[in-house]
């Protein structure tokens, strides 16, 4: 991370383009070779809370990234990429996301009520009671829907469920904004409403694009097309969902690889961002299986005083158990769109050699669909397609993200569901059930695969306390005990001369008594787990400390350092669970 928020504070003083950052990168790698003895490892703002946007953005134009590209590129080109194995390149000195235009740390990092889950991404005020006037169809996504003002003039995006089953897909977007955007992630104010047709109005002005591509004017007969697929209550109301126009320029959907060439600020490739490797954990958590291009957003908006384009999760729908026109297909979560060895083998088998998914006990809800917890399994879970940042994902990743789901609480998941207004009798109780088996099944995955030591302080008398993630949330017991090793950190040349060694069975070791007193001193201490059912856990967790006025502040942690060993392979699709 301190190359990179070195490269940030470069731009900001140079004023560089896109163009230019190539070559300012080669000179940077070829000076670090020349003058690594004299380039410090931290300095005095590590670690960063902020990911900088230096540059102005107002020259970000709209663009797309093709459906059928897309998908066709990450079903065959993706899935055959080997991961690149290197930490992600966003993550500040103390192995954390800072927040950003793409990220906000929430839930897991400052206190959460369930008032605050409950009111997710909403901000402002819920639409208008009152008339509606249609202006448009919906503008993306398959459900039916189309885009409409309120009496307030306010523009809001109006989806409704499948006629297969009422207020499973309304009640699986307002659930999942809820959840992505405790999770850190730019979420549309969304609101479930009722649509009253006898309220409802035709803008003269309205259109609707033709499969020609021609733009022609919305008629009675559109509408009634939009709502032959929806479902209609008893009293002739429709149940919807109401996603709030966003602010700012739309510029279009971002890639899960690369950079936004028109973006200055956008240096560090997508592939490499860990807040979107982290969505092969989420992802799993909510099944939310429409990982694209397609149904994420980028908007060009103003924060003091200078244009920065913000990164937006604009579509969590496709989520749980449900599609936007149905529930999720069988296969859902558990194969890509295509895998040869899975359907050749039930081809040559007439049927007969069954797939995993094919043996699933469902609940029979229909306001949940295809969800469920009892046979989930993170580490083999696969959305539609796979992204550059799904396969790209470490265990280092993973760790951090798995730590965000436990954070979610039993009564938090289940107050987020309560807001999906799930009527029928026992589905809300299963719906937050799965999610609990879920999350329980991702802490056991993620956060034993790697030493678990976490949230590091050393006092000023040389008390070095800590937690262990895994003993946290009763999925490992506790280990045999716990090794120090101290040492002395010349931060300009990165030399470091052994002190001593601490060892223990708590989550306390004392330091030797000989570490450095003076203001500006560093040290480094290599923390390992000796568990006999854990093995990975003797890998060190390498923590750096910087002597302050008042004591020791945390400057560094690397819990997995680059390398193949490591890697988590993505499922292929000869991979069953």
């Amino acid at each position: 991370m301190q190359t990179r928020s070195h490269f940030h504070r470069m731009l900001a003083d140079l004023k560089v383009r896109p163009t230019q950052i190539l070559a300012i990168a080669a000179i940077v790698v070829l000076a670090s070779v020349a003058v690594s003895t004299q380039s410090p490892r931290f300095f005095r703002d590590d670690p960063i809370a902020r990911e900088p946007d230096p540059e102005d953005a107002s020259g970000a134009q709209p663009s797309d990234v093709g459906l059928t590209y897309d998908l066709s590129y990450n079903l065959f080109v993706t899935t055959e990429r080997i991961p690149s194995n290197k930490r992600a390149r966003n993550v500040n000195t103390i192995d954390e996301v800072p927040d950003s235009s793409w990220f906000t740390n929430r839930l897991g990092v400052v206190p959460m009520s369930v008032d605050d889950v409950v009111r997710g991404p909403n901000t402002g005020p819920p639409p208008a009671t009152g008339k509606w006037t249609i202006i448009r169809e919906k503008s993306s996504g398959f459900a039916p829907g189309f885009t409409a003002s309120d009496a307030n003039g306010g523009t809001w995006f109006i989806s409704f469920d499948p006629p297969s089953n009422p207020k499973g897909a309304t009640g699986a977007v307002v659930i999942a904004t809820k959840l992505f955007w405790a999770l850190g992630y730019n979420q549309v104010e969304t609101f479930l409403t009722t649509i009253d047709l006898r309220q409802v109005e035709i803008d003269p002005k309205a259109t609707v694009r033709r499969p020609n591509g021609e733009r022609t004017p919305f008629t009675k007969s559109d509408l009634d097309a939009v709502l032959e697929r929806a479902a209609r209550n008893s009293d002739g109301t429709y149940e919807a969902t109401a996603a709030r126009l966003l602010t700012g320029k739309i510029l279009g959907p971002f890639r899960y690889d690369g950079t936004r060439p028109d973006d200055p600020n956008d240096i560090v490739p997508h592939e490499a961002r860990r807040e979107l490797r982290a969505l092969r954990v989420f992802g799993a958590w909510t099944n939310l299986t429409d990982l694209k291009a397609g149904n994420t957003l980028d908007t060009l908006v103003t924060e003091n005083g200078r244009s920065v384009v913000k990164h937006y999760l604009q579509d969590v729908g496709s989520t749980f158990g449900m599609g936007a026109n149905g529930p999720h297909d069988w296969d859902e979560g558990w194969e890509y769109f295509y895998e040869g060895g899975p359907t050749r083998k039930r081809l040559f088998t007439f049927g007969f050699g069954l797939s995993p998914w094919q043996t699933v006990p469902y609940g029979d809800y229909e306001s949940v669909g295809r969800f469920e917890g009892d046979r989930f399994d993170p580490t083999t879970w696969k959305p539609h397609t796979p992204t550059t940042a799904y396969v790209d994902m470490r265990p280092d990743d993973a760790f951090w993200a798995a730590r965000r789901v436990m954070a979610f609480s039993d009564d938090l998941i289940r107050a987020a569901v309560k807001t999906g207004r799930l009527t029928e009798k026992g589905a809300e109780e299963y719906f937050a059930d799965a999610l609990i088996k879920r999350r329980n099944a991702i802490g056991r995955a993620y956060l034993t695969a790697l030493n678990p030591v976490v949230d590091p302080q050393l006092s000023a008398s040389g008390v070095l306390t800590f937690g262990n993630a895994a003993l946290q949330y009763g999925i490992a017991e506790a280990p045999e005990s716990y090794k120090a090793a101290w040492s002395t950190f010349d931060n300009a040349t990165g030399a470091t001369s052994p002190i001593g060694m601490s060892e223990g069975r708590d989550l306390m070791l004392q330091a030797p008594s000989d570490l450095p007193g003076v203001a500006g001193s560093f040290v480094r201490v290599d923390l390992s787990t000796v568990s006999a059912a854990h093995p990975a856990w003797a890998q060190p967790v390498v923590m750096h400390f910087r002597r302050g006025g008042d004591g020791w502040k945390l400057v560094g942690l690397e819990r997995q350092p680059d390398g193949p060993s490591l890697a988590p392979k993505a499922p292929t699709s000869g991979e069953t669970r």
